[in-house]
């Protein structure tokens, strides 16, 4: 290859490395709010990234790429859940360590926060697949609900009815855990 070319070559992996590096973390977390299992959302984060560089010349704004990539990850987890029906949750401790913290917390910090994920994951396994979908999506993700909708596959009534089931459940679960 002649010099121009190699370095236009290394400039793309270059841009797609720091694609990577930018979102990994973020779509790593939203994929594991979805699946609930760490091997699960690796791999899925994985098949994500791969999908997004095979279609990166879709993407016409780059400001939307993070709208785009998160678009990708949602669909990817969603159809790995449709193939496997419901999965099991493994504890958020068992996470790699760069994604749960840095090293400067201290132990005190770190057993709070395990205990504050604990809490709320045992929250989350009281709902549906959908109401959790749904919720994680509008609340955590911050997505319109007409959004939510469109990736789920349903109406906006049925997913604000989504949410309002998980509020209610996971209501009943935080006051039923300070009794």
């Amino acid at each position: 290859m002649s010099e121009p070319v190699e370095r236009a070559v290394q400039d793309d992996l270059d841009k797609q490395n720091l694609f990577i590096t930018d979102n990994l973390r973020r779509v790593f977390l939203m994929i594991y709010r979805i699946v609930g299992n760490v091997a699960d959302a690796q791999d899925l984060t994985q098949e994500t990234f791969i999908k997004a560089l095979q279609r990166e010349g879709q993407l016409k704004d780059t400001q939307k790429a993070g709208h785009w990539l998160s678009r990708i990850a949602t669909n990817t987890a969603i159809d790995f859940l449709r193939r496997h029906g419901r999965v099991t949750f493994t504890t958020i401790e068992s996470t790699p360590e760069p994604l749960t913290s840095s090293r400067s917390e201290g132990a005190e910090e770190l057993l709070l926060q395990a205990e504050r994920r604990a809490y709320v994951e045992d929250g989350l396994r009281l709902l549906t697949e959908r109401e959790r979908l749904a919720l994680v999506l509008r609340d955590v993700e911050g997505l319109p609900a007409e959004e939510v909708a469109r990736r789920l596959g349903c109406s906006k009534a049925t997913v604000r009815s989504h949410i309002a089931n998980a509020r209610v459940k996971f209501r009943r679960y935080v006051q039923g855990r300070k009794s």
